[in-house]
C-alpha cells in the first residue's frame, strides 16, 4: 500500500511564493507519474502539474495553461519526494492541493488516471 503526505501549505499574499513537499511511502514509485491537483470550494479537482518518475531520466514535466510559467514541479527520486514550487501567486490559485501517483501512459491531466491520493494540503493567496 502506498501512502502520499503533502506538507507546505499556508496563507500567503499575491505575488508571493510557497513550496509544497509531497512524501510517498509504501512502494517503489519508479516508472510511475506523480501529479499535482487542487481543488476549490464548490470546484472539481483540477489539474496542476505532473513529472515522470524513473531515477534514470530527467523526468518529463507537463503544467496546466494556468500555472506554466509559475509553477515548477520536481522529485527527489532518492527521497521519494515530489516539489510544487509556485511564485507569482494569484487569488486564483486558493485550493486545496493534493499530490497523486498514476501508471504511466494514461492521461496525465484525468484525476481517474491516479490510483494513490494524498490528504491535501491548504494554500489560500490574499489579494
Amino acid at each position: 500500500q502506498a501512502q502520499l503526505v503533502e506538507s507546505g501549505g499556508g496563507l500567503v499574499q499575491a505575488g508571493g511564493s510557497l513550496r509544497l513537499s509531497c512524501v510517498a511511502s509504501g512502494r517503489t514509485f519508479s516508472g510511475a507519474r506523480m501529479a499535482w491537483f487542487r481543488q476549490a470550494p464548490g470546484k472539481e479537482r483540477e489539474f496542476v502539474a505532473a513529472i515522470t518518475w524513473t531515477a534514470w531520466s530527467a523526468g518529463a514535466t507537463y503544467y496546466a495553461a494556468s500555472v506554466k510559467g509559475r509553477f515548477t514541479v520536481s522529485r527527489d527520486y532518492s527521497k521519494n519526494t515530489l516539489f510544487l514550487e509556485m511564485n507569482t501567486l494569484k487569488p486564483e490559485d486558493t485550493a486545496v492541493y493534493h499530490c497523486a501517483r498514476g501508471p504511466a501512459g494514461t492521461s496525465y491531466t484525468d484525476p481517474n488516471s491516479y490510483n494513490y491520493w494524498g490528504q491535501g494540503t491548504q494554500v489560500t493567496v490574499s489579494s
